[in-house]
Formats: C-alpha cells, sequence, structure tokens
C-alpha cells in the first residue's frame, strides 16, 4: 500500500482514497479558514491579526482528527466544553503558508468554501509580507475576514475595527 493511500467508507469494499483528496472533501464539510482580531493598544495599528485554519468533530471521530494532524505535522488538538468538541488548530502563520495553504492549492476545495480559502490564503500572504502592519492594507483584510464565514460568531463588528482603524 502505498504511503498516502488510505482506505475509506464504512462499506465492506472501502474504496481507496488519497488522504489528501480526503482531507479536501472532508474541510469543504467541516472545516473553517477564518481571521479574528483583537484590539492591542500597543500595536500601532490598535488591531492584533490571528489567521487560523481549524476543524471540530465529537468525540466518536476524534481518531481523523488525529490523523489529518499527523498528516500536517503542526497544530494542536484541544477539547471544547463549550460544545463538547474535538478542535485541530493551527495559527503558526509558518504553518499556515508551508503547510495548509500548498496543501489547498494543490487539493482544491469544491464548495463556497473556496472563495473563503482564497481570502485566506491572501490574508495570510499580506501577514507574512508585514503589510498587515499598515493601515490600508489592515482595512483590506478586515474587509476581505468579514466576507468569510458570515454565520461564524465575532468579538468585534467589522464598523468598529474599521473605527480603530480611522484614528
Amino acid at each position: 500500500m502505498e504511503k498516502n493511500v488510505q482506505y475509506v467508507g464504512s462499506r465492506k469494499d472501502k474504496v481507496s482514497m488519497e488522504f489528501g483528496s480526503y482531507i479536501a472533501g472532508f474541510v469543504d464539510g467541516e472545516g473553517c479558514f477564518s481571521v479574528s482580531f483583537n484590539k492591542r493598544a500597543k500595536f500601532k495599528t490598535g488591531i492584533e491579526v490571528r489567521p487560523s485554519f481549524a476543524l471540530a468533530q465529537n468525540r466518536k471521530s476524534l481518531r481523523v482528527l488525529q490523523r489529518i494532524k499527523a498528516y500536517f505535522g503542526c497544530g494542536a488538538i484541544r477539547f471544547s466544553k463549550s460544545d463538547q468538541t474535538y478542535k485541530y488548530e493551527i495559527r503558526s502563520i509558518k504553518d499556515l503558508r508551508t503547510k495548509i495553504i500548498p496543501h489547498f492549492q494543490k487539493y482544491q476545495l469544491q464548495t463556497t468554501k473556496a472563495k473563503d480559502f482564497d481570502n485566506f490564503e491572501w490574508i495570510c500572504r499580506q501577514i507574512a509580507e508585514s503589510k498587515h502592519l499598515h493601515r490600508p492594507t489592515l482595512e483590506q483584510i478586515i474587509v476581505r475576514a468579514y466576507q468569510m464565514n458570515s454565520a461564524g460568531k465575532r468579538r468585534y463588528d467589522q464598523q468598529e475595527l474599521l473605527k480603530i482603524l480611522a484614528r
């Protein structure tokens, strides 16, 4: 058996599939590319930018998160008491740029999550190039981040963040 070929499915005649493709499909349904913001008075812009990639599963599916973590070789799995799920998350900009983004450039997403990924990739590139430290680019980052995950919870409203930048 090849190293990256896994057997997936619940039927007796399990179908072989490259694990990278399996992950892309899994993330299309269960994954989240997001960018959060924190107010930080000591930052020149007053705002910290925090991109992350995450997957959540219930206790019964912890093993798949462990396999995905082993595949990428980065990130952490933690238990969330609030919703009783395990969350696999990667926040390191280096790992996002060298492992996660290249993976989804190779194994492309098929749902509307592909647009979130495009915004996410652009935001991570701006951060890697330190462009997020400049108000005009940070404003673009905020606008793009709020186009992603429209159903997600946000600590700050987009207009509140843009007002901080306008000062």
